[in-house]
Parts: C-alpha cells; structure tokens; sequence
C-alpha cells in the first residue's frame, strides 16, 4: 500500500513539477580534511546517482591521503551513517581493508534524497543519493509496449517511453526530461561504436539490395527459385531452410534472411507477416544454440566468469554445448516454424493475415506502416535488362563467406598466441563481429555494383542512385532501433532488470529454478529488448543460485548438473523468448525492416505463436527439468505437442 502511495504522488508530482533536485547529486563524495596527525585526509564514496528503494545496490569507500591517492595500509572500521533500515541516524561499522571496502548489498528503503556519510576520528565524507519506488523502474518500458500496440506507432510510443524514463530519472522534470531525452539518450546510443556499426552495416544492405534489385538481380533470384518452390509451402520452407543456413550471426541472418526472400514471398502471395515471423524465429533461435556463432563467445564467456567466481574448474565451452538440448524454447521454435509451413495451417492474427494475402493477394493489410520502403527496394530493372540470379547470390554469398572468414580470422588475431588452444567457437567469440559485418557489407554493395557497371546493365549514375535508394529505404528503420537502444539506456539507468531480480528473490525452489529462470529472462528480455543485456544480467546471479541452492537441500550428483545445465538453458532460451514477444527489442525490429512488415502488425502476429511455444517449452521442458528429466524426451514431447496444436487449433490456409 505505501508503494502504491509513493507512485501516486510521484504521477501527481510530475503534472506540477518541472525541474531541479532538492539536494544536489553526486557519484563522489565532499570531503572534510583530516588533522595533520592522521594519515587517512579523506574518503570518496562512489555510489550510483539513483537507486530503487529496497533494491540492493553497490557502494564503495575508499581511504584517500592528502594527494588523493588511495591508502593501502589502511586497515580499520570507519562508521557510516544513512544506511540502517531501522534509523538512518544509526550508525553502521564498515571494515576497510588496504583502504578500501565495497558494499554490494546495500539498500536504502525509502524514496527521496539520502545522505550516506563516513567518519573516521576527524575526517569525514557525504555523499548525496537519490532513491525512488521500485515500480517506477517498470513504466518506462512497458508504458513504451502499451502504447504501440494502443497507437500502432512505434516512433511515437519508444520515444514517449523514453522520455518518462528520462522524467523519473531527472528528478520528474519534464522539461529537463524532454532535453536529456534528445542530448542524453538518443545521443547515448548514436555514440555508441557498435551500434554505430549496426545501423551502417544495416544500411549498407540496403544500398546493396537497391542495386541488385535495379540490376536485375532480385527478379533472377526470384525465378530460378519459382522452379523449386512454386507453392506457398515451398516458399515457407526455403526462407526457413536459409535461416538455418545462416547460423552463425542473427543480424546478418535476419537482414539477408528477409531482403533476399521478400520478392520470392510476395510473388507467392505470402503475408508479411509471415515472412517476418519465419525471419524472426529462426535467426536468433538459431545463433543462440549453433556450436560457432557470435553468439557463442559472450554466452560461453558469462557461463566461465560464473564459474571462476564460484572456484569451480569446469570447462565454459562444453558446459555450454551440454546444455544445448535444454534450450528448449529455441529449439523448439525453430520446429514450429518448420510444422507451420508443412502443415499450411495458422492460427490467431496470422491466419487473418495470410487468408488476406491469398485471398486479395495484399502482401500487407490496407494502411499498414512498413518500417522498410519496399517500394524503394524493390526497384524494378527495365523490361529489357537480362534477370541473372548470379548477380545477387554472388554478392549475398560474399557478405555471408567474409563474415565467416572475417570472424575467424579476426578471432585469432584479437586471441594471439592463445589462439592455438581455443575452439572454434571460442575464435569466432574473440571476434568483433560488428567491424566484420560492416566489412562483409561494404564489399556486398562494392560487388553488386561492380557486376551491374561491368555488364553494362546500370550505368555509374544508376548505381549510385540505386544503392542511394536501398539507403533511404531504411531511414524509418534506423531510427527506430535508435530509440530502441535509448530506451535499454533508460531501463539500465533505472536498474529496471535489478528491481525484477528483487522482487522476485528468495522464492525459488532447487527444482523449480529452471523454470522460473525461464520466466524471469523472458519477462526481463521482454521488459527491456535485449537478449543480450538479459544474458549478462542474470548469468552470474542464476549460475551460483543453481550451483549452491542443490546443494544446501541435499541434491547432489546428476540432478544437480541436470538443474546447473537446465538453469543455463533457461537463460539462453527466455532471453531469445522475450526478445521475440518485445515491440522494442532490436532483433524485431530489424526483422520488421528486412522483411518491409509493419512493426506491430508482426509482434501481434507472432506474439501468440512465441508465447505458445514458451508455454509448451515451460510445461515438457523448463518444468520436469528439476527433477531430473530426460531432454531429449522434452523436445520429443514438445514437438508432439507443438503438431498436436498445428493440427487441431490451426486451420489451412493456404492450398
């Protein structure tokens, strides 16, 4: 109730309210010197500028001499005010060592300004933090979800989440908000190099599919493929076929994916909403389970850090592989869409989108708001210019081969000597794999425009102004993640992941921790549009939850290894579970743009499918894992039930 209470006045404060603190901020502290006598001339207190009441946070102290330099033969208790939840005024004992302590589970249970101040005999230190409801931490993102399934805007709706987010965090200005909105947030992630790197890479594509549509090349394509897969079940099984193909980054495979089968889709009158679910549900699915992917390094490396800190000596690479066939989710989607296209049958939101393709033969309902210009794309060549699919596979298979090359090569370089040691997967995970698609790009639109000049079938002009034209065609798109990534700024500036955590901690059973992990990463990854940011969040606190909490109940020897391996598959599989049902998570929206599918129209279409699959994966999967559960038996189970589902809740839809 006194929650409740504290966010009313909050939304009652922010209609009258416009600018400044109270008590000034600070992530260092004010010092007071010490006497000439004493060693230690001060503190600094760093803590963070803003904090969720009854959220634990990290404070550090540090012991300074009169330079400012840390003193390392300090060892003593200093006394600290402001952080007892029974009365600020009482006084809490820290232990520093060699100078310095950090409090990891410090917490503060009331909103408003505290003031935190260490004392040592005559030196002291005050520092200022800002505390505010838990619950506020949520609106942001889901305030920003609401609104575009509401409004069916999604420029409008992230943009409105972010800057509440940038109200709550300036103090509920909402001037000061609006401004630290543009000059923070979207800067923030302009500013950001790989980011950068993925809107010019993502653009880059585009200027390539301009001239390899101008050229000729996307017709081509086209008709070679109509000769193998003439009928809407063959055009389905094809895009999910070169989904699987493409494992090894869900970036380049949703961009290539979706830009390359789109002409061959429409021709075969399928939605696009189908294009961009099938997009979708296999290119991160796919890349978070294949034995050498971009994924595969930073997933391995959050599993060995785990490891190190719990002093285990278990190997990251082949914990990881063993953990695979526990990813249920993700392996199950990627069957589901391979029944759906079998089978021709769909159900719910999808099933209205494809009858009015087959139907009307509308690729797109009326006044849908691609977040791609098609039109722009798919650039027509002239009547009289020869349609060689050559001329697009060539440049398509050079981005996918120097993507693959580049991540190896660069792997081993970035590795060094090490390199001799490491696995494949281990290589590709040293790799920066954003300079590397960028790499892949740039020689993508360099080939295609080379081929299209060099046969004569555009001239230079034509070239350019057709790469210029694929460029164009994803301006909607690149704002938008821009605002996608501002908003997962938000979300980690307001510790939105860490207020989850919380709420949620203490409630878990040793046999029930595969399956609520499952749902906290989803509902995580769905809350702040990032799989990734999911992954590395919850990795160090479920591992040593899944590690310890067997043990202390008495469950040792396969079933613990069982519940370890079930808790990591959790991870990897709710994270790419939340990221597929989230109207801002990036890998959607890159979906929507390659695939030229309005944004809401292909999360309300593939919202259903995903969730079906996540209750099915939670039921044979994430459930019976805790008791040690074959998971092989799971998948066969969850691909019975998945068909089962198909074949009595589907209807055809296509012939």
């Amino acid at each position: 109730m006194k929650t409740t209470l504290r966010v009313l006045n909050a939304v009652l404060f922010l209609a009258v309210s416009a600018t400044a603190p109270v008590l000034a901020q600070s992530e260092q502290s004010t010092i007071n010197p010490a006497s000439e006598n004493n060693s230690v001339a001060g503190f600094k207190i760093q803590a963070p500028k803003l904090i969720l009441a009854d959220v634990p946070f990290e404070l550090s102290i540090q012991a300074l001499d009169a330079s400012g330099a840390q003193v390392s033969t300090f060892s003593d208790s200093v006394k600290t005010l402001g952080l007892s939840s029974d009365s600020p005024e009482k006084a809490i004992y820290v232990p520093l060592v060699q100078g310095f302590a950090r409090l990891k589970q410090a917490s503060l249970p009331q909103a408003g300004y505290k003031k935190i101040t260490v004392q040592y005999r005559d030196v002291s230190a005050t520092t200022a933090i800002r505390v505010i409801p838990g619950l506020l931490s949520l609106l942001p993102p889901l305030f920003a979800i609401t609104l575009a399934f509401v409004a069916r805007q999604v420029l409008i709706s992230l943009f409105s989440g972010i800057w509440l987010g940038a109200i709550f965090i300036n103090d509920y200005g909402i001037i000061t908000g609006f401004m630290r909105t543009i000059d923070g947030y979207i800067v923030r992630a302009l500013a950001n190099p790989d980011q950068a790197s993925i809107l010019i890479f993502s653009m880059t594509l585009g200027g390539m599919v301009g001239v390899i549509s101008r050229s000729g090349g996307t017709q081509g394509i086209v008709e070679k493929l109509s000769k193998f897969a003439n009928n809407s079940r063959g055009g389905q099984l094809a895009t999910w076929a070169m989904g699987l193909l493409i494992f090894f980054d869900d970036y380049a495979n949703t961009l290539v994916v979706g830009n390359t089968m789109r002409p061959f889709t429409d021709k075969l009158r399928i939605s696009r909403e189908k294009l961009s679910y099938i997009v979708d549900s296999t290119a991160a699915p796919v890349a978070s389970i294949a034995l050498v992917s971009t994924w595969v390094g930073f997933q391995v490396g959050l599993i060995d850090q785990a490891f190190v800190n719990l002093g285990l000596e278990m190997n990251a690479y082949n914990t990881f592989l063993q953990s695979i066939p526990h990813s249920t989710y993700s392996i199950l989607a990627l069957i589901f869409v391979f029944v759906i296209a079998v089978t021709l049958r769909d159900f719910g939101p999808m099933r209205k989108a494809e009858m009015r393709a087959i139907k009307h033969g509308k690729v797109l309902r009326d006044g849908a708001q691609p977040i791609a210009d098609s039109a722009s794309l798919d650039l027509q060549a002239a009547e009289d210019t020869p349609k060689r699919w050559y001329n697009a596979i060539i440049p398509i298979s050079l981005v996918i081969i120097i993507t693959l090359v580049g991540l190896y090569v660069d792997g081993k370089n970035s590795l060094g000597d090490a390199a001799a040691g490491k696995t494949l997967g281990q290589i590709f995970g040293a790799a920066n794999s954003f300079h590397i698609l960028m790499w892949a790009s740039f020689t993508g639109l360099f080939v295609a425009s080379l081929l299209a000049v060099s046969q004569k079938l555009l001239s230079l002009n034509e070239t350019v102004n057709a790469a210029i034209s694929g460029y164009k065609s994803m301006l909607l798109a690149a704002m938008i993640l821009v605002l996608a990534w501002s908003m997962g700024n938000i979300c980690k500036d307001l510790h939105t992941a860490d207020y989850v955590i919380a709420a949620t901690r203490g409630i878990l059973s040793p046999h029930f921790i595969p399956v609520v992990t499952f749902l906290l990463a989803a509902f995580i990854s769905f809350s702040t549009g990032s799989s990734w940011a999911t992954m590395a969040i919850l990795t160090p606190i479920v591992v040593p939850i899944a590690v310890q909490l067997p043990l202390e109940a008495g469950i040792t020897g396969s079933l613990n290894h069982d519940i370890i391996l079930g808790a990591i598959g959790a991870i990897l599989s709710g994270s790419v579970l939340g990221d597929h049902c989230s109207p801002i998570s990036d890998t959607t929206i890159l979906s929507s743009m390659a695939s030229a599918a309005d944004h809401v129209d292909h999360v309300k279409t593939q919202l259903p499918y995903a969730l079906a699959v996540g209750f099915i994966s939670c039921l044979v999967g994430y459930i019976p894992t805790g008791w040690g559960f074959s998971a092989a038996i799971s998948l066969l189970l969850g691909t019975v039930l998945l068909v089962a589902l198909v074949r009595f809740a589907g209807k055809k839809s296509a012939a």
